[in-house]
Order: C-alpha cells, then structure tokens, then sequence
C-alpha cells in the first residue's frame, strides 16, 4: 500500500499446507536493501528458491554497477525470472514495493509467470487476495503519513485474514 513518500508491506505469518498449520512464524517479506522490500506468497520452497536467487542477482548488480537497483529494474528482474521459467514456474506470487527517485513510492506484483500488474494505491496476493481487495479498497485513503498507513495497513490484513481459514497467525507489516 502506498502513502505519502513511504510504503507499507504485510503478509500473514501461517505457514501450512492445505489445512494444516505447520509453523506460525514463517517469513514471507524479505528486504532486499532500504529501499526495496520483497513479498511472496505461495508454495514455501519456491519462495526462498525465488529469493535466493534475486539476493544473488542483485548482488552481482551490486558489484557491477556499484550502487544499489531502482524498484522498477528490481521488478523487471524478477519478471524476467519468472519468465525464463514458464514451463516450469515458480509456485509463487511476488509483491515489489519500494522507493525510486525523489522518494516516489513504487509497488507492482505479478503471476507465476512474470507478468507485471502496476499499481498506484495497493496490490495484493496470496490465498486471501479477494478479501484484501475489499478491504484495502475500502480503507484505502491517498497520501497517507506513516503512521496513518501502518494503522490502515494492518487493518485491512487483519479484516481479511480473518475472513480466510487458510492465513492468520498474526501479521509482519514494513512501513518505509
């Protein structure tokens, strides 16, 4: 979600497979460097698969270019990852929220096969996704200050993981 010069980021903390909760401490956000916060919701092993290979791309950007990626080049890269895996995808659907040039917040998500759905309020993924959107379209307020958009942030996640028997355990929220 997107407030005035910052972002916010939440997930769910169950980790289960199906209906039965293996572990209610799970990471699904994983920050990338300050500016840049990754989310991903789906099967677990593709996840950190996932993740373990964007630190190691973006650590070879890192030591070419010598400074750190724009949340949009981040978004490209894990599209073009996604992508090259299509006949086999990752089970998974990441989140990319982050601060580009002048402070600008970015965030955009995609499907298991890379494509990108930008946005410039909220997006949302994972098994609660149709309750979030009510919640969030329903909350959602324009150039929100931090504190305004960490408390309406983990509104909406607690309104609809409350709704959907397959997340709970409490919640991570990023604000940035």
């Amino acid at each position: 979600m997107v407030g005035k010069n910052c972002f916010a980021i939440a997930s769910d903390r169950r980790f289960g497979v199906q209906l039965q909760t293996i572990a209610t401490d799970f990471q699904r956000i994983f920050k990338i460097h300050d500016k840049v916060f990754l989310g991903l919701s789906g099967l677990a092993t593709d996840a950190q698969t996932l993740y373990q290979r964007l630190v190691f791309r973006h650590k070879l950007f890192q030591l070419r270019e010598e400074r750190d990626m724009k949340p949009e080049t981040f978004a490209s890269l894990v599209s073009a990852i996604l992508y090259e895996k299509r006949f086999g995808p990752y089970f998974c659907q990441p989140v990319i929220a982050g601060l580009g040039d002048d402070n600008k917040p970015f965030i955009c998500t995609m499907d298991s096969i890379g494509a990108k759905e930008l946005a410039k309020d909220f997006v949302v993924a994972g098994t609660a996704s149709e309750s979030l959107y009510g919640a969030c379209e329903s909350m959602y307020k324009p150039d929100m200050e931090p504190d305004e958009l960490f408390e309406t942030i983990s509104q909406a996640l607690q309104a609809s993981v409350d709704r959907d028997c397959l997340s709970g355990w409490g919640g991570h929220v990023y604000v940035v």
